[in-house]
């Protein structure tokens, strides 16, 4: 019994250190140049995303604290407002918090969100990229967004990010980074 129980956690550790969206990625600390991190998260349409849906286009996956917070809001209209001139740049935006599907739902219903929303409820995404945070005993997502190329890499960090210049900003530097890589 002792040697399949051990038997057991080997292949468990191995499957684990088999996943290759982890393969050179320091987790909560990721850099660019690397792998971006896994996930699979639903959205506000109970939809499953993984990183794998947005292969070989780019992705613009941002972090922000709470729906309907001031700061929140404008930042994901901004998104919505430029989300048209992103994906005719080659990007497509997905947003991110802790908050639950629900939430992301009603967020997206009245901001008319065109994008994915997705719910970080149990907070393994926001940690495995770095942004997991707390103050007076509650955990958001520090507002942060990761640029990540067409093979998955991530290409640009953005941190403490200006919710009201978030996009335009990203939409510069991915039309730069774009003209470099050609």
């Amino acid at each position: 019994m002792r040697r399949f129980s051990i038997m057991l956690a080997m292949a468990c550790l191995l499957g684990l250190l088999a996943i290759p969206a982890w393969a050179g990625v320091a987790l909560g600390n990721p850099q660019v140049g690397q792998v971006a991190p896994n996930f699979r998260l639903e959205d506000q349409n109970g939809h499953w995303r993984t990183p794998a849906d947005y292969h070989g286009r780019w992705l613009v996956l941002y972090f922000y604290p709470k729906d309907f917070t001031p700061g929140c809001t404008t930042e994901v209209c901004t998104f919505r407002d430029n989300v048209i001139k992103l994906r005719q740049a080659g990007a497509e935006v997905v947003g991110v918090s802790l908050d639950d599907v629900k939430s992301h739902e009603e967020f997206a219903t009245k901001y008319h969100v065109p994008f994915p929303l997705l719910s970080d409820a149990n907070r393994q995404v926001a940690t495995s990229y770095g942004v997991l945070t707390s103050a007076i005993g509650m955990h958001f997502a520090k507002r942060t967004t990761f640029l990540i190329d067409p093979n998955g890499k991530i290409a640009k960090i953005y941190r403490d990010v200006d919710p009201e210049k978030n996009s335009a900003q990203v939409l510069s530097d991915l039309n730069t980074l774009k003209k470099a890589s050609t």
